[in-house]
C-alpha cells in the first residue's frame, strides 16, 4: 500500500498511457460493422460483394469506387431493394468520409441486408490507400 501511496504519479502515468494505446481499437477499429480498404477489396474480389456509394450525385461523378453504385441516403430505402436484390451477398457502404454509410448501416439492416458493412473512412481512406477511383 505504502507503495501505490509513494509512487501514484508514476501509476497514473501508466494507466494514462495504457489508455492511449487501447483507444484506437475501441474508437473505430472495432466499430461494429466498419471495414477497412483491403477488408473490402477482399469481399469485392472473393465473395462478389456489392458496393454502394450513398453520396450525393455530384459527389459520386466527382469519384468512387470502381464498379459502385450511386443511391443518395435520402433514396435508400426506397432504392436498395431494386438496385441490390440478393440479400445473402455481402453489401459495403461507401460516403466521403463515412458518416453517411453508418447511418445507412442501419437502414440496411433493417431492410434485411445482414452482411451489410461500411467502409471506415469512407472514400477518404480508399484513396489514402492508392485503390482505383473512377469518374462519372
Amino acid at each position: 500500500m505504502k507503495f501505490l501511496i509513494d509512487n501514484w504519479m508514476l501509476i497514473s502515468i501508466a494507466l494514462a498511457s495504457g489508455g492511449m494505446l487501447v483507444w484506437p481499437l475501441i474508437s473505430s477499429g472495432m466499430a461494429a460493422g466498419s471495414l477497412s480498404a483491403s477488408g473490402a477489396v477482399q469481399l469485392i474480389n472473393r465473395d462478389k460483394a456489392v458496393v454502394v456509394d450513398v453520396s450525393e450525385v455530384e459527389e459520386f461523378a466527382a469519384g468512387h469506387v470502381v464498379g459502385a453504385k450511386n443511391i443518395p441516403l435520402s433514396q435508400l430505402e426506397e432504392k436498395l431493394p431494386t438496385a441490390v436484390k440478393n440479400k445473402e451477398l455481402p453489401l459495403i457502404l461507401v460516403c466521403p468520409s463515412g458518416a453517411r454509410a453508418n447511418r445507412a448501416l442501419a437502414t440496411a439492416k433493417k431492410l434485411g441486408y445482414q452482411q451489410a458493412q461500411c467502409l471506415a473512412g469512407g472514400l477518404k481512406s480508399w484513396k489514402e490507400a492508392n485503390l482505383p477511383l473512377e469518374k462519372a
